[in-house]
């Protein structure tokens, strides 16, 4: 499953039974950013403020005071079921006198926060690899022109005696084409490291 992140921040308000339900989402890189984004855009006049989060293999959630499980739980379900990574979502609750009950808050939190990351433009996180080639001034061109097919961007090119040596930072599902690519052009000649 390729896995997304939002391309800015999103938001999407809900009303159940008289109590006002906030979601906004934003993309982040690390735990101190989404907890960061999380103590700036919460609303200290709500009833509750509950959130999640998921960065990679790292992820959590809080219930803010709502019954446990009834909506950090379901707001990180909504993240994951919908394929987001690097992704934070807060959910605003002004209570409207109505007692919703723990599936209400369950389908409130969670629809709320679901409907917002639907709602959003997001953009295929890739994985990225750095690649180190070392070739021939001869076979340089022919690492030039396997840049832009490969996706790859230069980020270091060193000459010395030896030849030319490229640092590229790329995809890590195309290092393996690259490989094969420059091996049968030049002969094998070029020589890689990770």
């Amino acid at each position: 499953m390729n896995l997304h992140t939002l391309v800015a921040p999103a938001s999407h308000a809900i009303e159940v039974k008289h109590s006002r339900f906030l979601a906004l989402a934003a993309p982040v890189a690390t735990a101190d950013a989404a907890l960061g984004w999380l103590s700036a855009n919460g609303d200290r006049d709500a009833t509750h403020n509950c959130w999640a989060y998921r960065i990679g293999e790292a992820y959590r959630s809080s219930d803010d005071g709502e019954p446990a499980g009834t909506a950090g739980r379901p707001i990180l379900a909504a993240i994951d079921g919908q394929g987001f990574d690097q992704v934070v979502v807060v959910v605003t609750r002004w209570y409207g006198g109505i007692n919703l009950g723990a599936g209400g808050l369950v389908r409130a939190y969670g629809g709320a926060a679901a409907e917002c990351l639907r709602r959003a433009d997001r953009v295929a996180l890739i994985a990225m690899g750095e690649v180190r080639i070392s070739c021939d001034f001869a076979d340089s061109a022919e690492v030039h022109s396997a840049l832009a097919a490969f996706g790859a961007e230069k980020k270091e090119e060193n000459f010395d005696a030896e030849g030319v040596h490229f640092v590229l930072s790329m995809p890590l599902d195309r290092i393996g084409d690259l490989k094969t690519r420059l091996r049968d052009a030049t002969r094998n000649r070029v020589r890689f490291a990770e």
